[in-house]
Order: structure tokens, then C-alpha cells, then sequence
């Protein structure tokens, strides 16, 4: 007999709108907030934001991107990211790395005596190393990084919106995009609040999380519109707790597994993509919240089209039995 590990029973009968207005009040609450504190407290943003100095670093032998961050750390330059760089044109006499420094400076780059302190600290752990480029990025092509970052995480909530609205009703759609911006600017807050490193690649876990979220969305909406086709006389909110109940065990299979893998790369990752995990691990947790507690709030509150019988079509009359025992007397 085969085992299977079950994190939520086949059946379960949670009423999840018992204290729908409570829990819609902490999430219009904990939005304001987050606004608030990013404006008063602001991000702390990332090289790619402020501004920084590129250096390309070439050696003829292995090096450990660990030896070259503890020898660059002791000169307290700012903020720090080191890549190794792999390329099948390389040969095995080449060895590359990318070395990116934040700085505080107006010009956003180092100047020619730190560079040779740079130099002179990773001759100390690779006598071979040399610099074959070194770039700067200043603070206002950095600031059009900020707007273009922006840019991207609003016109993917357009677009989701937009297919949403398509695939169901407007009320559908408008839940979804308030669920969005309910996980969007808790990531935004929680960052600013404990002035996380805010970069590319944190935004590059918001559209991830933004893509998990409503992808959970989408498979509850789907159960929703069928449970309202099939259960025309059972009263809105508890069609939503029938369905909310029905996806219960994929929504916490999907969040668990995730946060899993998500734990395993926040612990064993290292610095340089521990940020990215954050936003991500974060904001598994918080789409599913919003995806019943905003976007159903939403939509329980707009209401939504309960005849979806074609034109022509014989229209079936639900009988009281059709409504499950179970949801009868809910609590």
C-alpha cells in the first residue's frame, strides 16, 4: 500500500469569510502602512540603482569569488557583488569575473586610488588577476533604471488585468489587480521597513511573484466560475467558501513545496541571491493570502454574474439538494 503524505484532509469545511471584513481591514491596513513607511523610510536600493564602478577581472588560475568579496570587503567601498563568468569560448587559461561597487560618491564611481587598493588586495589572494575593463554607471542612468523597473511591474499588472478581464468578468479582473498591488507593496514595504538591499534582481522576484500569485488566482477563479454554474441557488459566499475550500489542498501543496526549495536557496545560496529569495519566499506566502482574502473579498463584495446559460439554451432549474450538507449550516 502505497503512502501518501496529505498536509490538508480530502474533505475540509473552513468557513474562510467568517471575519471577511477583519481580514480585508488588516490587508487595506497593512497596504497603507507599506506605503508609509517606503515613503518615510525609503529603500535602501542596490548598485544598480545608485550607481556604481564594473570592474572585469581576468586570471590565467581558478579563483574563489569567496576569497575575492573577503579581500575587497576590508577596504569598506560600499555595497559589493561578485560573479564568476562562465563562457565555452573562454578556454581553460581564462578566467573572468565581474566585480560591481556601489558607491556614495556624486560622480558614482570609484576613483583611480581605490582602484589600485582593489588591485593591490586581490594581487594579495591571485597574483595572475588583472583588470581588463573597468566601467562606471552614475546616478542618472541609474535613476532611469528605477523608472524603467517601474515601468515593467506596472505594465505586467496591466496586462494581467487585461487577461483576466478577458477570460472572465471585470469584477474578477479588478479583484486580481487589487490582490497584485496588495502583494507588491507588502514586498515594497517589508524591504523598506528592514532596509533590504533593493536591486534588479528584487525586481525580478516581484514579476515572479506576481506570476505565482496570479496563477493561484486563476485556478481558484476557474473552480469559482464552475461551482457558480453548477450551484445557482447557494448564496455567493458560500459558493466562495465551497471553492476556496475545494483548492485548499493544491494551494498549500504548491505553497509548501515552493517554500521548500525557496528555504533550501535562502540558507545555502549565499549573499548574492539572498534577496531575491527573500522577495520570493515573501511573496508566496502573502499571494495566497490575497488571493482569498482580497481578491474573493473583492469579488464577494461587487458580486458576479450567476447565469452563465447560452442564449437558446434550456435553463435548468438547481434544486435546494444540489447545495452540499456540509455548507448548509456552516458556522
Amino acid at each position: 500500500m502505497a503512502f501518501r503524505l496529505k498536509l490538508v484532509p480530502d474533505e475540509t469545511n473552513f468557513n474562510f469569510f467568517r471575519w471577511q471584513w477583519l481580514t480585508f481591514g488588516i490587508s487595506a491596513a497593512a497596504m497603507v502602512a507599506s506605503v508609509v513607511i517606503t515613503l518615510v523610510m525609503g529603500l535602501n536600493f542596490g548598485i544598480d540603482f545608485k550607481g556604481g564602478t564594473t570592474i572585469r577581472t581576468e586570471s590565467s588560475t581558478n579563483f574563489e569569488v569567496g576569497d575575492y568579496r573577503q579581500a575587497i570587503e576590508k577596504l569598506n567601498l560600499g555595497d559589493l557583488s561578485i560573479t564568476e563568468v562562465f563562457d565555452p569560448s573562454f578556454g581553460t587559461e581564462k578566467h573572468v569575473a565581474m566585480i560591481r561597487i556601489g558607491t556614495t560618491d556624486a560622480t558614482g564611481s570609484v576613483t583611480p586610488a581605490q582602484l589600485n587598493e582593489i588591485e593591490g588586495a586581490l594581487k594579495q589572494v591571485d597574483p595572475q588577476v588583472r583588470f581588463a575593463a573597468v566601467e562606471s554607471v552614475g546616478p542618472k542612468v541609474s535613476g532611469e533604471l528605477i523608472k524603467t523597473a517601474f515601468y515593467a511591474v506596472g505594465a505586467a499588472t496591466i496586462a494581467i488585468m487585461f487577461y483576466i478581464w478577458l477570460r472572465f468578468e471585470w469584477q474578477f479582473a479588478l479583484g486580481a489587480v487589487v490582490s497584485i498591488l496588495h502583494d507588491v507593496l507588502l514586498t515594497i514595504g517589508i524591504f523598506s521597513l528592514f532596509q533590504l538591499k533593493f536591486d534588479l534582481t528584487t525586481i525580478a522576484a516581484l514579476l515572479t511573484t506576481l506570476g505565482y500569485s496570479v496563477n493561484d488566482t486563476v485556478v481558484v477563479f476557474d473552480r469559482l466560475r464552475e461551482n457558480l454554474i453548477k450551484f445557482k441557488t447557494m448564496p455567493l459566499i458560500d459558493v466562495m467558501n465551497l471553492t476556496v475550500n475545494e483548492t485548499l489542498s493544491r494551494t498549500v501543496m504548491t505553497a509548501v513545496t515552493t517554500a521548500l526549495a525557496l528555504g533550501a536557496m535562502m540558507i545555502f545560496g549565499g549573499d548574492v541571491i539572498r534577496g531575491f529569495v527573500f522577495a520570493m519566499l515573501w511573496g508566496v506566502f502573502v499571494g495566497a493570502y490575497s488571493t482569498v482574502y482580497v481578491a474573493k473579498n473583492i469579488v464577494l463584495r461587487l458580486g458576479v454574474k450567476r447565469d452563465w446559460t447560452k442564449p437558446g439554451e434550456k435553463k435548468e432549474k438547481a434544486a435546494a439538494d444540489d447545495i452540499p450538507a456540509a455548507f448548509r449550516d456552516a458556522p
